[in-house]
């Protein structure tokens, strides 16, 4: 334990890509998810949590700066974090003597130039690391060095005489159309083990890091594991997990676009058992905190930066305003956590930044980010009024019954990014204003714009938006 009884260790575990309602809490998807769901059962679990931004890097950069999407300085996966404005790792290092460890999937840099050991720039404020490469990227870097590794999960499976079957995997199941016969509805399994699969490997990282922490400091552990991130690639064991006997998941809300839906269950499967296997590792990162007798000392956060379209409203991936898009789940428990029912107020997993820093005892600062540490100690029902996403040239603002976007193409329907990268902020914010407020009201689904029956809430919404976004240079709505 820490010197000062006031610092709780943390173990952060981040999924890539899992939406708010796949958990097995939440009774319409019949996923099975025991370890999430003891950690809900001793602390809590907020049903309506959503990211800052629904894709990878702006979503992890909001968190490691305490800022909105269009103050954190990353707008879309080619952007490196500007690390000299500051990190949340850093902070916990250099300002309240926390060991700061982390592995897996960073996203922090889109380079990912992390070499053979996987240990980033001593700048970001890192004690200990193995960062790796998303999952589609480490192949496509092996691939493309002529199959030989690129970093240290390509370099582990080089090791066991995996890589080339991995590759040649990858190549499979990603070639084409992603929606007809690609990335998104491939569900034959992989040839590789259990043991070399990417999250397995990942959480043994994880549980070295728990297990090399200093016993005279307090640590801060985050395990970013990488699905259920397409491809929905699934070992041997994984693919009979929801198959043996088949298991019937509800339909995309919406048309469900242009995937049947045979090959949409299949789809879920594969998902749902991603989701699993996620699951238990989850419970093997949990134990490890045990094995040094620390749970009750231990903030554990379970989380995922972005969800999955799996075809609600005809989309797939995330990118979009759509609650599967960019609500999340996220679960905390632990010191100061009180054992409360499920938590239906809006929130955002922004403030973990804050919260973070508040208990480790220091002033977060002037940022965006919020301490939830009212909230989770029983001392109010509700942080926020209004909760925010974004990205390119859509803004959201909810208020946990009607949600406003600006900006947003509803007929996007393919698997890919909403609008082409490295858009001039101009032409963002032009876009934004030019198209037609929509106007969700969740207790009816999102499959209404009911702006026109609601003047007054677009109205009232508009202006808590304006409050993180100036869009008067650029004219109004």
């Amino acid at each position: 334990m820490s010197e000062t009884a006031t610092q709780p260790n943390v173990l952060l575990v981040c999924t890539d890509q899992q939406p708010y309602d796949w958990v097995g809490m939440a009774s319409d998807v019949p996923v099975r998810t025991p370890a999430v769901a003891d950690l809900a059962e001793r602390g809590r679990w907020f049903r309506d949590a959503v990211c800052p931004s629904p894709v990878c890097n702006p979503a992890r950069s909001c968190i490691a700066s305490g800022y909105e999407y269009d103050r954190s300085g990353v707008p879309n996966n080619e952007v490196d974090y500007p690390v000299e404005q500051g990190t949340l790792y850093r902070r916990l290092r250099d300002e309240a003597g926390y060991h700061v460890a982390g592995c897996g999937k960073f996203d922090l840099t889109a380079q990912y130039d992390l070499g053979m050991d996987g240990r980033p720039s001593d700048e970001w404020g890192f004690s200990d690391a193995i960062f790796n490469p998303a999952k589609n990227e480490t192949v496509r870097r092996a691939r493309e060095a002529g199959g030989e590794p690129q970093g240290p999960y390509t370099k582990y499976l080089a090791e066991e005489g995996l890589l080339s079957t991995h590759i040649e995997d990858y190549d499979r199941r990603t070639r084409g159309d992603p929606l007809d016969g690609g990335a998104f509805v491939s569900t034959e399994p992989t040839s590789i083990p259990d043991e070399a699969y990417y999250d397995s490997w990942i959480a043994r990282n994880g549980r070295t890091l728990i297990e090399r922490a200093p016993d005279d400091d307090p640590w801060f552990v985050q395990v970013n594991l990488q699905n259920p991130h397409v491809p929905f690639d699934v070992t041997e064991r994984m693919h009979d997990l929801y198959r043996d006997p088949p298991v019937e998941f509800p339909e995309p809300r919406g048309d469900g676009g242009k995937v049947d839906p045979e090959t949409g269950q299949e789809v879920r499967r594969n998902f749902a058992a991603m989701v699993e296997h996620l699951d238990e590792r989850l419970e093997s990162l949990v134990d490890a905190v045990r094995e040094r007798g620390e749970v009750d000392e231990t903030l554990i956060v379970f989380m995922s930066d972005h969800g999955e379209m799996l075809g609600d409203y005809g989309q797939w991936s995330k990118d979009s305003p759509y609650h599967s898009s960019v609500g999340v789940p996220l679960v905390m428990a632990g010191p100061g956590v009180a054992d409360r029912e499920p938590c239906d107020a809006p929130v955002t997993i922004l403030d973990l930044h804050a919260t973070i820093l508040d208990y480790a005892g220091l002033d977060p600062g002037d940022i965006d980010s919020r301490s939830m540490r009212p909230l989770l100690a029983d001392e109010t029902d509700r942080l926020r009024d209004v909760v925010y996403s974004g990205l390119s040239t859509w803004r959201m603002v909810y208020d946990g019954r009607f949600k406003l976007v600006r900006g947003f193409d509803p007929d996007r329907r393919d698997g890919t990014e909403y609008e082409p990268r490295g858009i001039e902020p101009n032409e963002v914010s032009r876009l934004t204003a030019r198209r037609d407020p929509i106007l969700f009201d969740r207790e009816n689904g999102e499959h209404e714009n009911v702006a026109d029956e609601h003047p007054d809430v677009v109205s009232e919404l508009t202006e808590r938006m304006e409050e993180i976004r100036d869009f008067e240079s650029y004219g109004t709505y």
